[in-house]
């Protein structure tokens, strides 16, 4: 899982990495949908699957301007989340300039050596505008799969499994979206396990 995703000039709010990649884009009962058509359509350029989460009133509006491929959920007054169209899974459909443009340079590096093909050996200052000329000829799905590949390992969640099944289920999202210091995971779980009474005194 990452959040806050960027994507040209707008940041996804979840993306699960798990056999493709699935973009979420959260749109509470509050919140306006000026910019939703312009985040669905750059998202789609770079997760095979899109979707958008919304509250009950956005839901009819959402159908109506989003494309036909988008995943709908709606996020109910009682907050249950129910389906109200699956999401396509294109990777075809997707970037591979626009897949550039979102990740680190290391990872393109390590996404164009698992493909196979070698990139210009040039001076820092080339770098980008070379790498980003070899990586836009990747067959989309390619670039794809390969991202998904990629990201899993470079933006893994693994090293924060022992200190997140430690902590009450209502911080695991935030645990999971915050850095935390290997060395300052154990205060954070002791902080948690401490009596109310005892914390109320740290004020």
């Amino acid at each position: 899982m990452i959040t806050e995703f960027r994507v040209d000039d707008c940041k996804a709010d979840v993306v699960i990495l798990n056999g493709t990649g699935t973009v979420y884009e959260i749109k509470s009962e509050r919140d306006s949908l000026t910019r939703l058509v312009k985040q669905v359509n750059a998202y789609r350029k770079v997760f095979a699957k899109v979707f958008v989460i919304a509250g009950e009133n956005h839901i009819d509006a959402i159908s109506d301007s989003v494309p036909h491929d988008v995943g709908i959920q709606v996020l109910s007054s009682g907050y249950n989340i129910s389906e109200v169209r699956d999401a396509l899974d294109l990777p075809e459909r997707t970037c591979s300039t626009s897949i550039f443009n979102s990740i680190r340079i290391k990872e393109a590096k390590l996404i164009l050596n698992t493909v196979g093909i070698k990139y210009p050996d040039v001076p820092n200052t080339e770098q980008y505008a070379a790498l980003k000329e070899v990586f836009s000829k990747l067959p989309p799905q390619v670039a794809h799969h390969t991202m998904v590949k990629i990201l899993k390992q470079t933006r893994s969640l693994l090293p924060l499994q022992k200190v997140v099944e430690q902590l009450p289920i209502s911080l695991r999202a935030a645990a999971l979206n915050t850095p935390i210091r290997k060395s300052d995971q154990p205060r954070l779980i002791d902080a948690v396990n401490t009596p109310i009474d005892e914390a109320l005194q740290w004020m």
